[in-house]
């Protein structure tokens, strides 16, 4: 199965523990492999083709932080 990576901006966390929780909601959502990186306030993640940015956005936000693609 072909899987695309996404790489997210997070905002609002505040420690190790935070990027550990966006990281375990992303990766419930069903073939998502992510990797949250509290140093950089980045997301790493591979995702089936054809999962969009905009709906693991949603997914951070519901956990209670921002998320954004980086600009090029």
């Amino acid at each position: 199965m072909a899987s695309s990576t996404i790489q997210l901006d997070i905002q609002g966390m505040t420690c190790a523990s935070c990027a550990a929780r966006i990281e375990k909601k992303l990766n419930k959502v069903d073939g998502v492999t992510a990797s949250v990186n509290y140093a950089t306030n980045r997301a790493h993640v591979l995702a089936p083709a054809g999962t969009d940015a905009d709906s693991l956005i949603e997914v951070v936000e519901r956990t209670g932080y921002g998320a954004a693609v980086p600009a090029p």
